[in-house]
């Protein structure tokens, strides 16, 4: 009796433990909406854009915990299928569409990584595998550098997550480069950058985006706490006005949340990306399959941070489908012992 006693209360621990990423997340998300909309008050603003984009997130994640209980595997196979389709359907793209191409291409390898790890040691494995090389090499065919570039280098983290045994490292480590990639943007738009901006990247980035992301900071300095208004942007910035095409982002994610609504936005942003990793953290999915998500959420951070990636609905709803993947609980014997997360 005392050791059902015990066992009963081990689960319902576990069971509170699981609840808090959950609890954390609707509390970020309706923060970053509620914030938007406090910031677009008393303005032209348009927060619709904002409040699209977590919408889209929230449903990703809950389709994804739906579906990866039911059937992780299949469908995280199905939606690197759609990824990969919908990276090629959109190419050729326009200029402005490559963030789009590249981070369709990261999520879509990220997912089929997933799928191949959750499948087990069954025949089903090396298929998925082959599905991850062709859509990274189907990235350096058809998508841009950054595309081929993230999605190689979730791969190779994916094939690399095979050996550690305690997750939390590197889910750190991920971390890290994420938070080295806003601080090197924010550095750029700050002239800040020790030495000066080498010139093959300064060329790579291109001067019309500096000058974007220069105004950016300006407005984030002069209205720290509100911003200038969400998605006002365009009609704000000397160097957006003068862009061949239409520009209404300064083509990374941390500086128009900064312009659009201040530190405090920028801190929600940072946020709810800590909160997906903590979620991932107390996943009870296999390590494997958690460092190979985080690695491809990081790698889409990393081209928000240079480039206009979080712009498109499909993207922020593809990273919470895939967070979502990746922290749902499957459906298993309710007697079976809570997993431990290593």
């Amino acid at each position: 009796m005392q050791d059902h006693d015990q066992n009963h209360d081990s689960e319902h621990r576990s069971q509170a433990l699981g609840s808090v990423p959950d609890i954390a997340g609707v509390a970020i998300l309706a923060s970053c909406a509620l914030w938007a909309l406090i910031c677009a008050m008393g303005r032209t603003a348009r927060p619709e854009g904002v409040l699209l984009a977590v919408l889209a997130v929230a449903a990703g994640y809950a389709c994804g915990r739906i579906a990866g209980s039911l059937l992780p595997v299949a469908c995280a196979a199905a939606a690197a299928v759609a990824g990969l389709g919908l990276a090629v359907a959109t190419r050729p793209g326009p200029t402005g569409h490559q963030g789009l191409d590249a981070a369709q291409f990261t999520l879509a390898t990220g997912a089929a990584c997933c799928a191949a790890w959750a499948a087990g040691r069954t025949a089903l494995r090396p298929a998925l595998w082959l599905l991850a090389v062709t859509i990274t090499l189907t990235a350096v065919v058809s998508g841009p550098p950054a595309g081929w570039a993230a999605s190689g280098a979730v791969l190779l983290c994916s094939l690399a997550a095979a050996r550690p045994r305690r997750r939390l490292a590197g889910l750190a480590a991920l971390g890290l480069v994420a938070a080295v990639a806003v601080g090197g943007c924010w550095a750029v738009a700050a002239g800040a950058v020790p030495g000066g901006l080498p010139i093959s990247l300064r060329s790579h980035l291109t001067e019309h985006r500096i000058r974007m992301w220069q105004d950016a900071a300006h407005l984030a300095r002069a209205n720290p706490v509100l911003g200038a208004g969400p998605d006002l942007f365009a009609e704000l910035s000397p160097a957006a006005a003068q862009a061949p095409a239409p520009e209404t982002t300064p083509h990374s994610a941390p500086l128009q949340q900064a312009a659009g609504q201040g530190l405090p936005g920028v801190a929600l942003l940072g946020t709810a990306f800590v909160w997906m990793l903590y979620a991932l953290w107390r996943s009870p999915r296999s390590t494997p399959v958690v460092l190979t998500a985080a690695a491809a959420l990081t790698a889409l951070a990393v081209e928000a941070s240079l480039g206009n990636a979080l712009s498109f609905p499909q993207v922020t709803a593809g990273a919470g489908l895939l967070a979502g993947l990746a922290t749902a609980r499957p459906l298993e014997d309710p007697t079976a012992p809570a997993q431990t997360v290593p």
